[in-house]
């Protein structure tokens, strides 16, 4: 799971998303362990292939009306007069929406037929608290005081047959809600371009006290004896090898594009990721005093990945019906987004992780 302010992700036309994609090896399987099945024979997480899920958090309240833009409604300009985006700076995807300029990267997927929009995603009695949003969309307990979150269920039932340790990673500070687990502990990173192995940092003279000691040692041996002749083969080899990688590291350059070029597609494993995002809540329709707007409730989700039917899903938010606060009402359960993932996407059974049945969208196939 990847965490993004929602500023950040339309500034960076949502190239951090993409790059998520890619991964270290050892996290491959990311949120999908391989061939896993369940402790108890449950369907909870019966798996078929190796399956990656990407999951998006877009912190502080996205402003889907300014992300996916309803540019052919004029009560859109005319709630917004000063906030709303000119038609003519719009990335058209058909006569009704549109995408928000600095997200080409995106329009391009829709293209290629594989992005999917859930239009009027929420859920009954919406909470304008940002703490409390985010506990009940990543815990499913609408009173936002749940302790274990939807994914944290799903991994705490998988066995890699594999003996693989890690069945689900966070790209982030702290572990996502989503994530927590009664059971299975989940690793966390804070970036994965800079996870790597590092030299010890008591290691202050570079190993120089380790290597007198292994010339100590190398030296009370006479020249002749086999175990030396070992000793000094190993300790040079290793040595020029150490230096051959520093030299590889400094010189390296990506043979490739990321994210978008030909490593994914090339190694058969762009079919086998989908990358879902949502955010704790949307923004209220009308713009405020300050030109800003206000927390709101229903707001749309993207899904995205060579496997992902292209179109949009749901039903639109009727921006002329809203309710006593002026947000716009839910025409979508994101119960039903997370089940179609979990029944489409990861073979398991949405009823038993999400608590009972909520229906589904048509952006994945049947499986």
């Amino acid at each position: 799971m990847m965490k993004l302010t929602r500023r950040a992700m339309i500034k960076d036309g949502f190239l951090a998303v993409s790059a998520g994609m890619i991964m270290p090896s050892i996290f491959s399987r990311g949120i999908a362990s391989a061939r896993a099945q369940s402790i108890d024979g449950s369907r909870v997480a019966q798996m078929a292939g190796d399956r990656t899920l990407i999951v998006v958090q877009m912190a502080g309240g996205n402003d889907g009306l300014n992300t996916v833009i309803p540019f052919g409604d004029p009560l859109y300009h005319q709630m917004r007069p000063t906030l709303s985006i000119p038609d003519t700076s719009v990335i058209h995807l058909d006569t009704r929406l549109g995408l928000h300029p600095n997200l080409a990267p995106l329009k391009q997927l829709w293209d290629d037929g594989h992005l999917a929009i859930v239009e009027g995603v929420g859920y009954p009695n919406q909470s304008l608290s940002h703490f409390q949003a985010m506990d009940i969309w990543q815990t499913l307990d609408l009173n936002g005081t749940g302790n274990q979150g939807w994914l944290g269920k799903l991994v705490s039932g998988w066995v890699d047959q594999d003996g693989h340790p890690f069945k689900a990673m966070d790209i982030g500070v702290q572990t996502a809600q989503a994530l927590a687990s009664i059971s299975a502990p989940v690793p966390t990173i804070s970036s994965v371009n800079t996870y790597r192995i590092y030299p010890d940092p008591a290691d202050v003279d570079n190993g120089n006290a380790r290597l007198q000691a292994l010339m100590k040692l190398y030296n009370s041996y006479p020249e002749t004896s086999p175990y030396a002749a070992l000793l000094d083969t190993t300790a040079l080899s290793a040595q020029d090898g150490s230096k051959q990688l520093r030299n590889a590291d400094a010189q390296y350059q990506a043979a490739v594009t990321y994210p978008q070029g030909p490593f994914a597609s090339k190694h058969g494993k762009a079919d086998n990721v989908v990358v879902m995002t949502w955010s704790e809540f949307g923004r209220r329709v009308e713009e405020n005093g300050s030109q800003g707007t206000d927390h709101g409730t229903a707001a749309p989700m993207f899904v995205m990945g060579n496997t992902v039917n292209r179109g949009t899903f749901g039903e639109p938010p009727n921006l002329g019906n809203l309710d006593n606060n002026g947000n716009l009402k839910y025409t979508t359960d994101f119960r039903s987004v997370y089940a179609t993932i979990l029944d489409r996407w990861l073979g398991a059974s949405s009823h038993d992780v999400l608590g009972g049945s909520f229906g589904s969208q048509n952006f994945l196939p049947q499986p």
